[in-house]
C-alpha cells in the first residue's frame, strides 16, 4: 500500500482501493439505471430473461414521480456516488462521509422498493434486483470502510 493511501486510512477516508470499487460498483447501478430509463421513454419492451415480471414493476404506477421513471433518478443517485466516490480516492474524506450518507439513503429507498415488489406488485424486475444489490453493494463498502480504518498503520 502507498504512503497517500495509509495517510487516507489514518485520517477518517476510505482506503483508495475501496473508493476505487465503490467507483465502479456506481458504474455498474448507473449503467443498469440508464438502460431502463431508456427504455422508460422509448417504449421499449424491457426483455427480462432470468425472472418473469419486469414489465408489471417498470408499467406500475410506482414505476414513475411526476411522469419521470425511478431509473432516471437513480442514474442520478448512481452518477453522484460515482463522482463522490471518485473525489474520495484523490483523498476528499468529506465526499466519502457525503457518499455515505447518500447509499444510506439509497438502500432505505432500495428496501422500499424492494417491499413494493414483493408484497404489493408480487412480481421482480430482474434490472431492480441489479439495482438493488448494487445499491447494497455500495453501502457494504462503505461499512467496510468505517471498520477497516480502525486498523494502525504505520507511516
Amino acid at each position: 500500500m502507498n504512503q497517500g493511501s495509509e495517510v487516507n486510512d489514518i485520517a477518517g477516508g476510505p482506503s483508495v482501493k475501496l473508493a476505487v470499487i465503490a467507483a465502479v460498483v456506481a458504474l455498474i447501478g448507473l449503467a443498469d439505471s440508464v438502460y431502463l430509463t431508456v427504455h422508460h421513454f422509448t417504449a421499449a419492451p424491457v426483455p427480462c430473461s432470468l425472472i418473469a415480471g419486469c414489465e408489471t414493476v417498470l408499467t406500475s404506477p410506482y414505476a414513475e414521480i411526476a411522469g419521470v421513471p425511478l431509473a432516471a433518478f437513480g442514474a442520478a443517485a448512481y452518477f453522484a456516488a460515482f463522482s463522490l466516490a471518485v473525489l474520495a480516492a484523490y483523498g476528499n474524506r468529506f465526499a466519502w462521509l457525503l457518499f455515505g450518507l447518500q447509499v444510506a439513503g439509497m438502500a432505505l429507498f432500495t428496501l422500499w422498493l424492494l417491499y413494493l415488489q414483493a408484497f404489493v406488485l408480487q412480481a421482480f424486475c430482474q434490472f431492480c434486483l441489479i439495482s438493488a444489490a448494487t445499491t447494497f453493494g455500495l453501502l457494504i463498502t462503505f461499512v467496510i470502510s468505517k471498520f477497516s480504518g480502525r486498523r494502525t498503520h504505520h507511516i
